[in-house]
């Protein structure tokens, strides 16, 4: 119960914003260091200074993670982290894209930036996870990679630390799953080698 629709889950996005550095975390620790998936996250940022994100992540993730760079391909059990002031976008053949488009809900980087162009690339086999935040930012992304066949997942909109944004995105969207933090975290290890 919970899992994706597909067998093979070859792609997994998570967007958060306020609060999210702790329950991003909260997910990432639940993965072992053999986890075959990559998985990009994006936490809305200030624009104008460096992010610590990619270290503070590190600390709770027995995978590798690191800042997503321009036309970098994505890597199996690697965590990418969106910079600073760049959305972040998966090209289709799975290669990262850094983009200087407007904001989005005030937001650079963008879930629903994420979340459409990963649901283009990936659509049946990508699972796209809507954590806490103070903006309907994934929404609209959300609702796209469902309607493209992926997987949404939301969290609990009482359980997150700032519920607007799993309730929008449960508005907009749907979701296949609204789960706790804890049984998300749980799920997650379950996705490895789930071939069709």
């Amino acid at each position: 119960m919970g899992l994706p629709k597909t067998n093979r889950t070859s792609l997994i996005a998570i967007g958060a914003s306020a609060g999210g550095i702790e329950a991003v975390s909260t997910l990432l620790r639940a993965l072992p260091a053999a986890f075959d998936i990559p998985v990009v996250v994006v936490v809305h940022l200030p624009p104008n200074r460096p992010s610590l994100l990619p270290e503070l992540f590190a600390r709770h993730c027995a995978l590798p993670v690191r800042e997503a760079q321009d036309k970098e391909p994505l890597q199996a059990g690697t965590v990418y982290v969106a910079a600073p002031d760049y959305h972040l976008m998966i090209e289709p053949g799975g290669m990262l894209s850094l983009s200087c488009d407007a904001p989005v809900l005030f937001s650079r980087p963008s879930l629903d930036m994420l979340f459409e162009s990963a649901a283009l690339a990936y659509q049946e086999s990508l699972l796209a996870i809507v954590l806490t935040g103070a903006s309907a930012d994934g929404a609209e992304g959300l609702a796209t990679v469902r309607r493209l066949g992926g997987t949404g997942w939301v969290q609990e909109p009482e359980e997150a630390q700032a519920s607007i944004m799993p309730l929008a995105a449960i508005k907009k969207a749907g979701a296949d799953q609204v789960l706790r933090l804890h049984d998300m975290a749980g799920l997650l290890p379950g996705l490895m080698g789930r071939e069709e």
